[in-house]
């Protein structure tokens, strides 16, 4: 087992290697201070409920909170459809949120909008609970050629066509959500 440990570490070590850098902290930086500011002249009146998706939206969403200088409360959501792969199945609950979401402003803040069916159900989920209003932010949108459930997200940091991207959360079968920059994976 710690044999197979070692060989995975070393090929995760040569993707980030050959992975083509998008973004550095320098422009990654510059757009979470461009969307904490949007979102402050948004809700900074609405005292709303801000919900990072886990686990993707952790570094995103840690990042962005302190930027956010008005009266706030914080929850989070952990669901997925990806457990570990690169390709999306069933959505699966792990946590829903703690708080009362009746009447309430939410902030949900996720990593990546790919296909946009986990966010497009974490929506859903809010309204069904009685959310006055629910809001989006993500790191990076993906382009696709065909429609996603989702029609538009309020508020996007960079947008990247159809290629696998990592770093700052978003994942490569679990590794290099740590990336210190948004990588796009190597075509082999």
């Amino acid at each position: 087992m710690m044999i197979e440990q070692k060989k995975s570490t070393k090929n995760h070590k040569k993707v980030l290697k050959d992975a083509k850098l998008l973004y550095n902290n320098i422009e990654i930086n510059k757009i979470i201070d461009d969307i904490g500011k949007a979102i402050t002249n948004e809700l900074e009146t609405s005292n709303p409920i801000i919900m990072p998706v886990m686990i993707g939206g952790l570094i995103f969403a840690g990042q962005l909170i302190p930027k956010l200088d008005f009266p706030l409360q914080i929850d989070y959501v952990h669901a997925t459809r990806y457990s570990g792969d690169t390709h999306g199945g069933e959505l699966n609950w792990l946590k829903k949120p703690n708080k009362s979401l009746s009447n309430e402003t939410i902030l949900l803040i996720d990593d990546i909008l790919d296909e946009g069916i986990t966010l497009s159900e974490i929506i859903k989920y809010c309204y069904s609970k009685g959310a006055k209003k629910v809001f989006s932010a993500v790191l990076v949108e993906k382009i696709l050629d065909h429609k996603k459930p989702i029609e538009n997200i309020d508020f996007v940091g960079f947008t990247v066509p159809n290629i696998y991207v990592f770093g700052y959360g978003m994942d490569y079968y679990e590794y290099h959500r740590n990336a210190a920059g948004i990588y796009a994976v190597e075509e082999s």
